[in-house]
C-alpha cells in the first residue's frame, strides 16, 4: 500500500515538474524574444548616433570649407575694391589733364573720331558730284579738322590712357561684383550647413536616451532570461532525479514481486515433497510443481 502511495506521489511530482518545465521554456522563449527586440532597438540607436556624428563631421567640414572660401572671396573683393579706388583716383587725375588739354586746344572730339571724320569728308569730295562752293566749304572743314587733329595728337596719349583706365575700372567692378555674389551664395550655403548641424546636435540627447533606455531594458530582460534559465536547469535536474527514483521504484517492485513468486513456488515445492514422503495423492498442480523441481535437479 505504501509502495503504491509512493509511486502515485512520484507520478504526481513528475507531471507537475513536466508542466513547470513547459511553462518555463515558454516563458524563456518570450523573454528571449523581448530581450532580442530591445537589443535591436539599442543597436539601431547606436547606429543612428554613429550616423549623426558622421553627418555632423561632414557638415562641419563642408561648412568650414565654405567659410574659408567666403573669407578668400572677401579678401579678393577687398583687393578689387582697393584697386578700383586707386584706378578712380588715377583716372580723376588723367581726366583733369584731358579736360585741361581739351579746353586749351578747344577740342570737342576724340582725336580718333577726328581722323574718321576727316576720312569720311575726303571720301565724300572724291566720290560725290557737288557744287563748287559746297566743295570749297568741305575743304575748309577738312583743313580745320586736320589742324585740330594735329593739336589733338599732343593729347591723344592722355585720351587713350583715360579710356584704358575706364575699361579697367569697369572690369574690376565686374570682378568685385562677381566676388560679392559668390560671397552671398557661399555664405548662405555655409549657414544652411551650420543650421543643419545644430539641429543634428540637438537630436543627440534624445537618441542617446533612447540608446540608454533600450540597453537598460535589454539588460533587465537578459537578467530575467538568466534567472529563468537557471530555474529551468534546476527543474531539469529535479525531473531527472524523479525519473531516476521512479525507475528504482519500478525495479524494486519487480524484484519484490519475483521474490514473492519464488517464495510461493518454494512453499509449493516443499509441500509436494512432503506429500511424496507421506505417500499422499498429488494433484495436477502438484505434478506440475514436481516436474519443475525434477527439471531443476537435472
Amino acid at each position: 500500500m505504501q509502495e503504491k502511495k509512493n509511486k502515485k506521489e512520484l507520478l504526481k511530482n513528475l507531471s507537475k515538474c513536466r508542466k513547470e518545465i513547459i511553462e518555463l521554456r515558454l516563458s524563456l522563449n518570450q523573454l528571449d524574444d523581448q530581450k532580442e527586440e530591445w537589443f535591436k532597438k539599442k543597436e539601431k540607436a547606436s547606429n543612428d548616433l554613429s550616423n549623426i556624428f558622421k553627418k555632423i563631421k561632414e557638415l562641419k567640414n563642408s561648412r568650414n570649407n565654405l567659410t574659408r572660401k567666403v573669407r578668400e572671396l572677401k579678401t579678393k573683393r577687398e583687393k578689387y575694391n582697393n584697386l578700383i579706388k586707386d584706378k578712380i583716383s588715377e583716372i580723376k587725375k588723367v581726366n583733369k589733364e584731358k579736360n585741361d588739354t581739351i579746353n586749351k586746344f578747344n577740342l570737342k572730339e576724340d582725336p580718333s573720331q577726328l581722323k574718321h571724320e576727316i576720312e569720311r569728308l575726303e571720301m565724300k569730295i572724291e566720290t560725290e558730284v557737288m557744287p563748287f562752293d559746297k566743295e570749297q566749304k568741305l575743304m575748309k572743314e577738312i583743313k580745320l579738322k586736320k589742324k585740330q587733329c594735329t593739336k589733338a595728337e599732343k593729347v591723344s596719349k592722355v585720351w587713350k590712357e583715360s579710356n584704358s583706365l575706364s575699361k579697367e575700372i569697369d572690369k574690376l567692378k565686374k570682378e568685385a561684383d562677381d566676388a560679392h555674389k559668390n560671397i552671398k551664395v557661399n555664405a548662405d550655403e555655409s549657414q544652411k550647413k551650420h543650421e543643419e548641424m545644430l539641429n543634428l546636435l540637438k537630436s543627440i540627447d534624445g537618441v542617446k536616451k533612447e540608446e540608454e533606455d533600450s540597453y537598460k531594458k535589454f539588460f533587465e530582460f537578459k537578467k530575467k532570461v538568466t534567472e529563468i534559465n537557471d530555474l529551468l536547469k534546476r527543474k531539469l535536474v529535479e525531473i531527472n532525479e524523479i525519473n531516476k527514483e521512479f525507475g528504482l521504484s519500478k525495479e524494486k517492485a519487480k524484484k519484490e514481486k519475483k521474490q514473492k513468486q519464488e517464495k510461493i513456488i518454494k512453499e509449493k515445492q516443499e509441500n509436494v515433497e512432503e506429500k511424496i514422503k507421506k505417500g499422499k495423492k498429488l494433484t495436477t498442480e502438484d505434478l506440475l510443481v514436481f516436474q519443475r523441481l525434477d527439471s531443476k535437479e537435472k
